[in-house]
């Protein structure tokens, strides 16, 4: 392995350790000597890397340090490219223009030997066989980022006719399927809406108290099923 991708490796496995980790533990898993991981721990250090610690006692890596140029593997720039193409078509407009453009900066920063992999076509995927929500994402995404409420009208049989208050937590994409984990404030209580269920949906200016993480941490406890056709208010 060569010395400067055997330093990016060091700074991923530093990430991955949240706690002090000691040089044998850092050798083992990159399968070098003990030695060469002091040596390498130096040079990053010199980098500007602010790495506590000592040899016999462990290492730290503080956040705030990247390694420049950008470096990754062919097997990291394909799932790159696959896991782009996949957004860019199964979600929203503003999802597909931000992929653009993420790329645009990885292939900036890539070595020119690596670029050709970016726009390898060895992979396709394809659209949604179903048709899309009406429903626009990048507003229902917004509601999730910043916790705003929403209101919906649901299409199904038997639903209500008025709106409901829901508060949106997580958004799923399941086959050709988008599912809404929200709370409901009608009936307080957790449920799981089909998108394509979903005739209207308005973000509204107040937020939900609860923190959403904590609502997604209860809601995976029920293992919720979605919400059917059968009368049930959702």
């Amino acid at each position: 392995m060569a010395r400067s991708h055997r330093l990016f490796e060091l700074m991923q496995v530093f990430r991955r350790h949240r706690m002090t980790v000691s040089g044998e533990a850092l050798a083992r898993e990159l399968g070098v000597s003990l030695r060469t991981i002091r040596r390498d721990v130096a040079t990053l250090q010199g980098m500007g890397a602010d790495i506590d610690g000592e040899p016999g006692l462990g290492y730290l890596l503080k956040p705030g340090f990247v390694l420049p140029p950008l470096s990754f593997t062919e097997e990291e720039i394909q799932a790159l490219v696959i896991g782009a193409q996949w957004v860019s078509r199964h979600t929203d407009d503003q999802f597909a223009f931000a992929v653009k453009n993420a790329l645009a900066k990885i292939n900036a920063v890539l070595p020119p030997e690596m670029r050709p992999t970016l726009d390898d076509e060895t992979f396709y995927i394809s659209k949604p066989l179903s048709a899309s929500t009406s429903i626009d994402l990048s507003e229902i995404r917004r509601a999730l980022r910043d916790q705003y409420k929403l209101s919906i009208t649901l299409s199904i049989e038997h639903a209500p006719a008025d709106p409901q208050i829901i508060w949106p937590i997580m958004l799923g994409f399941i086959e050709d399927k988008r599912y809404l984990a929200a709370w409901c404030e009608g009936d307080s209580k957790y449920r799981v809406i089909a998108m394509d269920d979903i005739a209207n949906a308005d973000v509204l200016s107040e937020r939900y108290a609860r923190n959403r993480r904590q609502l997604i941490k209860e809601w995976r406890a029920l293992e919720i099923l979605p919400c059917t056709a059968r009368g049930e208010t959702c």
